[in-house]
């Protein structure tokens, strides 16, 4: 078994108890889409792509690890990830990798990104939303409770927020989905 079947194994595992707060909703329809998405787009970022899929599986562990985790998850994920990365042995330089990428993967947090890796996998965050559409609106109708204008909104802001924070060659991947969200949802 490789280390990113592992990883894969390891994170799913986590999402399936019942002390992840977000359900298997965050696996099937958030970590799941950054993974198959940065598989598909590290080579057009020019990254590695085993540190992009490893990055990708664990940039939100810490979140489903516990939800007190949430505020600081990128922090937490990291040392998180170290963790089950040194018990594989993986080599200290690509964790030390892995580690940049989930302490830089988050939108809300605009630093500079200064690998092909780090920029992969926050726009791959970004895009899932774009792929997770309905998943979205039923945090915002179910667990806000909000109208439905309200609740369009919401999502409308969210997915202008995740575009405008990516990088040009991010927006140029969901260009299409981010549009056609646009439209719909106004």
């Amino acid at each position: 078994m490789t280390i990113e079947d592992k990883v894969y194994l390891v994170v799913k595992n986590r999402c399936e108890q019942p002390t992840n707060a977000y359900g298997i909703g965050a696996w099937d329809h958030h970590i799941k889409t950054v993974y198959e998405l940065a598989k598909q787009y590290a080579n057009d970022y020019g990254a590695d792509q085993e540190i992009v899929s490893l990055a990708s599986l664990l940039h939100d562990i810490a979140s489903v690890t516990d939800v007190g985790y949430t505020e600081e998850h990128h922090i937490i994920g990291a040392k998180i990830a170290e963790e089950i990365l040194i018990q594989e042995n993986y080599p200290s330089k690509k964790i030390d990798l892995i580690k940049k990428c989930i302490l830089n993967h988050r939108g809300s947090r605009l630093v500079d990104k200064t690998s092909n890796e780090e920029v992969c996998v926050a726009d791959c965050d970004a895009m899932a939303h774009f792929y997770s559409i309905p998943s979205l609106l039923s945090m915002v109708y179910r667990e806000k409770n909000l109208s439905i204008d309200e609740g369009s909104k919401f999502v409308l802001d969210k997915l202008e927020r995740s575009y405008n924070k990516m990088s040009e060659k991010g927006k140029q991947l969901v260009k299409v989905q981010y549009e056609a969200a646009k439209s719909i949802l106004k």
